[in-house]
């Protein structure tokens, strides 16, 4: 076995269907048959003849019911995600091969049920038969090809137990530590009593090409990003990752971590499509230049200083950029950010509290730490107004024009 998450998403979803389809049958649905001469061809003198079921169309006329199955989801991702999918369709026959990723997966997922259950008459789930027909599909998915893992730990995060993994797509999964088979120990496990959530890309290659390092350090940090305009917390990678092809030994590769990780933040069960559609967003939408990649930059800087007190010009220096074009000396920023941040009876007390942690900016530059208590409480909620506004640009749900967004609000309170 080569791909051991395809294989675990694969199974779930076989399993789920396999009880569906039986719970279809026993409500009455009849499998179709079909007449078959076995005696051997035209010179035989008796015909004889059996019914061969067919379960392939019983199987595609439910196609809307399994796709509606839990585990149909994860096993459509992890398949269509990976090229030699077309050649496993046209291996089995396939006379039309989809164009679309997610059609070829569909087309991909109904002909490995057709195959799991090829001339039987029932759809008991049957272990052994399940890895022959899978391992015919990862013959054909990896052919002449090997399959490289990058993994590395994604600290500050935790999953809940029963979650195991989330899949993000293109091959790319936030995995438990200990549910990885064969993970490296020094990847699993770190300072605490839990093991680490590791941040897993498998891609599949030429044998002989190198490991796909630079491809991961890239996707490793776009979910950093996300993680970080997602939920509130500490995020960071390892400084090192482990790679390997197919089964082989780990070897391990500079990654260059970064971040301040504190106390994990969970992503709780129902968060997981959420967070997944949110990091696929942020990998499409997130700018490369412009005045909102670079305050996405500093609010990744701040992100990563070691307390927030040291991040506040990074903040300050990203909402200028969205804010107050004009310059620090036109004092707009803090009114623009509460006509946009907050609601209209709360806009004195915030653009207050936002006057006051720009007037500890120059506190910072001359290396002094306030005296006074909640100063990280008020950066961090600085922090939020960023990440809220970089958020809802990316989302759409805010014209990148900020400061016309702003203007325009305080015209409507005069």
């Amino acid at each position: 076995m080569r791909n051991t998450t395809l294989h675990r998403v694969i199974e779930a979803f076989a399993a789920e269907a396999a009880m569906a389809l039986c719970a279809e049958t026993a409500s009455g649905a009849e499998i179709p048959f079909e007449l078959v001469d076995t005696s051997g061809g035209p010179r035989s003198r008796v015909p004889l003849y059996c019914y061969r079921p067919l379960s392939g169309a019983f199987i595609q006329d439910r196609l809307g019911l399994l796709s509606a199955l839990p585990t149909y989801p994860p096993a459509a991702r992890a398949l269509g995600a990976l090229e030699g999918l077309e050649a496993y369709l046209r291996q089995r026959g396939e006379s039309r091969i989809p164009s679309e990723p997610r059609e070829c997966a569909d087309a991909g997922l109904r002909m490995f049920l057709s195959v799991l259950y090829a001339e039987r008459s029932d759809f008991e789930f049957d272990p052994d038969r399940f890895e022959a027909a899978y391992e015919e599909l990862e013959r054909a998915l990896y052919e002449g090809r090997a399959l490289t893992t990058v993994v590395a730990p994604l600290l500050g995060i935790a999953l809940d137990r029963e979650t195991g993994e989330v899949a993000l797509g293109e091959g790319l999964s936030l995995v438990h530590g200990d549910a990885l088979e064969d993970a490296p120990s020094e990847a699993v496990w770190g300072e605490g009593d839990e093991p680490n959530v590791l941040i897993v890309l498998s891609v599949a290659q030429e044998r002989a090409a190198p490991a796909p390092v630079s491809l991961a350090r890239a996707r490793f940090r776009r979910v950093l990003t996300a993680l970080r305009l997602f939920e509130p917390g500490g995020y960071a990678l390892g400084p090192v990752a482990w790679t390997r092809i197919d089964a082989g030994a780990w070897r391990t590769v500079a990654l260059g971590g970064s971040g301040r990780p504190r106390l994990p933040t969970r992503i709780t069960a129902g968060q997981e499509d959420e967070l997944r559609a949110f990091c696929n967003l942020v990998a499409r939408r997130a700018p490369h230049s412009g005045e909102i990649a670079w305050a996405l930059s500093r609010f990744e800087m701040g992100c990563e200083r070691l307390g927030p007190f040291e991040a506040l010009t990074d903040y300050l220096l990203a909402l200028r950029a969205l804010l107050e074009p004009e310059g620090p000396s036109s004092g707009r920023l803090s009114g623009r950010l509460a006509a946009i941040c907050a609601r209209p009876e709360d806009r004195p007390a915030v653009a207050e509290r936002v006057a006051h942690s720009i007037s500890l900016e120059r506190a910072v530059i001359g290396g002094l730490a306030p005296a006074q208590p909640g100063v990280d409480a008020l950066i961090d909620e600085l922090a939020g107004h960023l990440r809220a506004l970089l958020r809802d640009v990316l989302c759409g749900h805010l014209d990148s024009d900020l400061c016309a967004v702003a203007d325009e609000l305080l015209a409507q309170m005069v």
